[in-house]
């Protein structure tokens, strides 16, 4: 399975990708999360202490290796460099891995913007590519709410795209806005989790704004998750109820994924 999970910045969606990877994970499967957010944090939600989290260094932060594998330094705009860059040794090479759970952030190319045609660019897109692509593991992508580091072949074979969102207007604005981000590479995988739904008001308030999405399920408003994330551990472990809540949700993308 292989998951790419978006939405607005401070929906969940970070909590989300977590949950589904410690999920998977006690299920049984190898996991790569992947933080592809600029405000990268979810190894804070994986439980990964800060100590630990400074030993992986985003991969687009990486000088010497962007240079050695696209022939060209980072920040380079306009010069000719490989675009199909060495990545398969990557995801051992600069991850953290946690209790079957392999982390590797990206970071954010600073130059250009998302996606743009620069050495760091190519060397994400080629890794992402070859994640979803070539690697047997669940992997997990925690991303902002563009699509623009997933070339067109890599986002089609994305299993699903879940878009997380809360009640609230701007929440569905950002859901259709990704949805069409998605259209445009080919994509018609786009499932809706809601978050941090406190009662069925909540429940029937997206289902209401969003009647042209498929809703996967919610994960519902638990004060643990808060309190998981001042204390600095891992939300599968101090929330059961949004462990339930990602174990149904995982229930029905497979049945869907079944069905077709």
């Amino acid at each position: 399975m292989k998951l790419a999970v978006t939405g607005k910045g401070g929906v969940g969606k970070t909590t989300t990708a977590s949950l589904l990877a410690w999920v998977y994970a006690s299920q049984g499967n190898e996991v790569i999360a992947v933080d592809a957010n600029p405000d990268a944090n979810l190894a804070t939600a994986l439980g990964i202490s800060s100590h630990e989290a400074q030993r992986v260094v985003p991969i687009a932060e990486l000088k010497d290796l962007v240079q050695e594998r696209t022939g060209v330094k980072a920040g380079s705009i306009g010069a000719f460099f490989k675009v199909n860059p060495k990545v398969d040794d990557i995801p051992e090479r600069f991850s953290i891995k946690k209790d079957g759970i392999r982390l590797l952030v990206l970071g954010t190319v600073k130059k250009g913007g998302g996606g743009c045609l620069c050495p760091e660019g190519a060397l994400l897109r080629s890794l992402l590519s070859h994640l979803v692509l070539s690697r047997s593991e669940v992997v997990i992508m925690d991303m902002d709410a563009g699509v623009e580091n997933l070339g067109r072949g890599t986002a089609k074979a994305v299993d699903a795209f879940i878009i997380v969102v809360e009640p609230g207007q701007r929440s569905f604005q950002t859901a259709r806005s990704i949805r069409s981000l998605a259209k445009d590479l080919g994509i018609d995988k786009c499932y809706i989790v809601g978050s941090k739904t406190r009662d069925d008001s909540d429940r029937q308030f997206i289902i209401d704004n969003l009647p042209d999405f498929q809703m996967l399920g919610f994960i519902n408003y638990h004060p643990e998750i808060a309190e998981a994330d001042r204390l600095g551990k891992n939300v599968f472990e101090t929330a059961p109820g949004a462990v339930k809540d990602v174990t149904e949700i995982i229930n029905k993308l497979e049945g869907i994924g079944r069905k077709s």
